[in-house]
């Protein structure tokens, strides 16, 4: 069917007033504030007494706008007679968010959870180098990181806290056998001394009885 003569003008203007007739909304900023998605990717904060200096995060960066510096340093031994060892140690993390795409690979890599999307995004400078954010104000972005959302009721548990759940429940169990042997263990001293103290007052109170030798008596 041939479609009517001017029908696509009627239709844009059907939405022309449509819009018209409603009320026009104006985002008041900078004295109101957005309101964000919760993963909203604004600036990345750093977590970093998880990071380990695996250089993982800068390797994967397509941009290489990640910059770490590090050292080691010697641990003792955990016990008398073991092995020193060496770990490393942070000294910066900085990133470069004049060269940063915001592509989140960083984040995805790093297996020890230091970095995190935070919805911030007011960090605008007027000189270009001032975009390059040192460990310290990432830091600070990592406190106004949003809290995950709740997982779904029906949703399976998390492996991690399946794994801290067994290992809870099962230091729970020893401990409370081992609570459970002490109790028997003080039971059993105890009934032992009743005992003992019984044994002793029934040996007294037989020689108490027992016929005393008159004098004379062979």
């Amino acid at each position: 069917m041939a479609p009517i003569p001017g029908s696509g003008l009627a239709k844009g203007l059907a939405v022309t007033l449509r819009t018209m007739t409603k009320k026009t909304v104006t985002a008041q900023y900078p004295d109101a504030q957005p309101e964000l998605p919760p993963r909203s990717r604004g600036v990345i904060g750093l977590f970093e007494e998880n990071c380990t200096v695996c250089m993982l995060c800068a390797r994967e960066c397509p941009d290489w706008c990640i910059y770490i510096d590090s050292h080691k340093e010697t641990v003792p031994p955990a016990a008398p007679g073991g092995r020193e060892r060496s770990r490393n140690v942070l000294d910066r993390f900085a990133i470069d968010f004049s060269l940063c795409m915001y592509c989140g690979i960083c984040i995805e890599v790093c297996p020890f959870d230091a970095l995190f999307w935070s919805p911030e995004f007011e960090y605008a400078e007027t000189d270009i180098h001032e975009l390059t954010h040192e460990r310290d104000k990432l830091r600070e972005w990592m406190w106004t990181v949003p809290a995950p959302p709740a997982l779904d009721p029906a949703a399976e548990e998390p492996k991690e806290i399946a794994a801290a759940r067994k290992a809870a429940e099962k230091l729970a169990a020893a401990q409370a056998e081992a609570a459970q042997a002490e109790a028997a263990q003080a039971e059993a001293a105890q009934a032992e001394a009743t005992a003992e103290a019984e044994a002793g007052s029934a040996a007294e109170d037989a020689s108490d009885a027992a016929p005393k030798p008159q004098e004379g008596e062979a």
